[in-house]
């Protein structure tokens, strides 16, 4: 992409740094689907021991990921639990009931991104031959770049726990969440934290749940990779099933020098995404005919009030003049790694010039 392009599609788009591109090439290597890669066996061990977990399995994308944990935690004929904005419902090709024969389903998100409590209650289905079996509840953080809160984790989690029913966190951008929770130094019960900040509320999140599922290739900037997280049980299922998938690499240690990397030198800096994003939104407050949602963490939502030119037309308008964003509901601008405050000063020039 060329310089002169700023691209606020998605944190997917970040190029791997040096020092993550060093790291990759010398990486020492084994083949992954006999176990014997070194670099994958140390990011598993890694981030497993990082969010309490038994064990950990290395796959390809964040779509494998969750497919496979509700695989594992799911026969035919059962049911999960999900949000109807959900990423594991509606961005995943439906992937849970065509190679799975899971049935979803999905209840409405709340204006926060929650389930409400009763609307979960009230989706569990009696144990009679004329339903699926409800199994997993599936929950996201962040979602749609908001924070779920430790207090309303817990509250959903216990409530799935006291119907017996497994719980899966899509944490595609788990240490977003975590670097905002960490900042605000408590939960909404004014409950501290513990001082050694995101790594250790991370933890806390994954705690709650029995699997989740962390992306790389989001705000943590690796080229590829996700990891699922959970009992040594379930993750023994998972690798079953993830080479059933197609999701068995080879000498993937490459891929996983680049995660390790990012678990070493980018947790601490998405802070630096907030932040931009923040700037972002405060550079488009009041622009006549349009409505944004606040940055949470590292994205903004911009709707266009009816009568303005169509979405569509806006993205490609902003495209001309240099600025990628994305437009499937309302305009979607991510601030990533790859992103400054020069390029953020520039993107409010033309946004606003734009809009």
């Amino acid at each position: 992409m060329a310089s002169t392009i700023i691209d606020l599609r998605s944190d997917t788009v970040t190029q791997p740094t040096a020092a993550m591109r060093a790291a990759m090439l010398s990486a020492p290597l084994g083949d992954d689907v006999f176990g014997d890669d070194p670099t994958v066996n140390a990011l598993q061990s890694r981030i497993a021991a990082m969010l309490g977990k038994e064990d950990a399995l290395f796959l390809p994308t964040g779509t494998q990921s969750n497919l496979t944990a509700l695989m594992s935690h799911c026969q035919r004929g059962d049911e999960f639990i999900v949000g109807q904005g959900a990423h594991t419902y509606r961005y995943e090709g439906g992937g849970g009931a065509v190679l799975g024969s899971i049935q979803p389903q999905p209840i409405t998100n709340q204006s926060d991104g929650t389930l409400a409590l009763a609307d979960i209650e009230g989706a569990i289905k009696p144990d009679d031959a004329h339903f699926a079996r409800t199994r997993l509840l599936c929950l996201e953080n962040t979602f749609g770049g908001q924070v779920l809160s430790m207090d309303y984790l817990r509250e959903a989690t216990a409530l799935a726990r006291r119907h017996g029913l497994a719980t899966h966190l899509d944490g595609a951008r788990l240490f977003n969440a975590a670097v905002a929770m960490a900042a605000d130094g408590g939960d909404a019960k004014g409950h501290a934290r513990d001082t050694s900040g995101p790594r250790a509320v991370a933890r806390e999140m994954a705690d709650l749940f029995d699997t989740v599922s962390v992306c790389f290739s989001k705000g943590l900037g690796a080229p590829v990779g996700s990891a699922l997280v959970g009992s040594r049980e379930l993750i023994g299922r998972a690798h079953r099933i993830r080479k059933m998938l197609g999701g068995g690499m080879r000498q993937a240690g490459v891929l996983a020098a680049a995660a390790l990397h990012a678990l070493e030198h980018h947790i601490d800096r998405l802070a630096d995404d907030h932040r931009l994003a923040a700037q972002l939104s405060e550079g488009l407050q009041g622009l006549p005919g349009v409505v944004q949602a606040p940055a949470h963490t590292n994205m903004i939502f911009v709707d266009l009030a009816p009568g303005r030119a169509e979405r569509a037309g806006t993205v490609q308008r902003l495209r001309e003049r240099g600025l990628l964003c994305t437009g499937l509901v309302k305009l979607r601008l991510v601030t990533h790694l790859d992103v400054n405050e020069q390029d953020i000063h520039r993107a409010i020039g033309i946004l606003r010039e734009t809009l």
